[in-house]
């Protein structure tokens, strides 16, 4: 164990100047789920912690139409939620229960793959991040966070303090695909959302996970899907397009190439459920 310092800040204030303070040698957490076991292990080795728990970052609250949920916020506390079903669906399929007591919605963001299940279901409700340092605050959308394999479009002193959900509008549909039926680690995730208009597709929202180096939206899927009917020719064309687009790997729960076919199996399992 090489942890010297552990911070509980109790203001987002207090955390931001301990961030300014300390970065990039401070680790910051909220529930613990991923980073404790690998300081235990010795894989990681931080100097400094600060845990998020007490900085007032736990709540979900309606906002300009919208939703603000706070990136301490348990996923155990958005299974509980009905407003948004996806969001519900999403939680419970992170782990067990207790992983779900104090894993966070912040803390699921950064889940290495194939972990970061809750984050694909954001993706498809278009969600955007609010990030604070001390030389304020800014958005960016949740596309635009993910640039690598663990890696973010964030700056060592800045932290993601909020995830914000425009007004869902659409149908939604969330599916996990794993070796088990429960607390099992994805083969593929897979979480859509589609506006029609007059029986067609106007706009349309489709995200993957565990199929390449972080959540990511099929985009030549989605546009394939819009202007055309919801009808199985049209789904199963667009499932063709989203595991040609995935990029997957090989792991020890699945090779690249079983990941890519059921990628084409449950986008249209997924896209068959909203459609009915």
């Amino acid at each position: 164990m090489t942890t010297q310092e552990y911070f509980q800040p109790r203001s987002l204030d207090e955390a931001v100047d301990l961030l300014e303070a300390y970065s990039p040698e401070i680790l910051v957490i909220a529930g613990g789920t991923i980073a404790v076991p690998l300081i235990n292990q010795g894989v990681s080795r931080p100097t400094k912690v600060m845990s998020l728990r007490r900085a007032g970052l736990d709540y979900i609250a309606r906002s300009n139409g919208g939703y603000a949920i706070g990136a301490a916020t348990t996923l155990t506390s958005m299974v509980e939620q009905t407003e948004i079903s996806i969001l519900s669906e999403a939680a419970h399929a992170v782990g067990g229960w207790s992983i779900r007591n104090m894993g966070t919605v912040g803390g699921n963001l950064f889940a290495p793959p194939p972990a970061g299940d809750f984050a694909v279901a954001l993706l498809a409700l278009d969600a955007k991040l609010e990030v604070a340092s001390k030389l304020g605050t800014k958005s960016i959308s949740l596309d635009e966070f993910y640039i690598g394999f663990l890696a973010y479009d964030l700056a060592p002193d800045e932290l993601v303090t909020e995830i914000y959900i425009p007004a869902p509008t659409g149908k939604t549909a969330y599916t996990k695909f794993g070796r088990r039926h429960a607390n099992t680690p994805a083969v593929v995730t897979v979480a859509a959302r589609v506006v029609e208009d007059g029986g067609k597709v106007e706009d349309a929202r489709l995200a993957l996970n565990a199929v390449g180096p972080h959540p990511m939206r099929a985009k030549r899927a989605e546009q394939a899907l819009i202007g055309n009917r919801m009808d199985a020719d049209t789904i199963q064309h667009v499932a063709r397009i989203a595991a040609e687009e995935c990029e997957p790997f090989t792991d020890a729960i699945a090779s690249a190439d079983y990941r890519r076919r059921m990628v084409e199996v449950f986008v249209r399992r997924t896209l068959e459920k909203i459609a009915g």
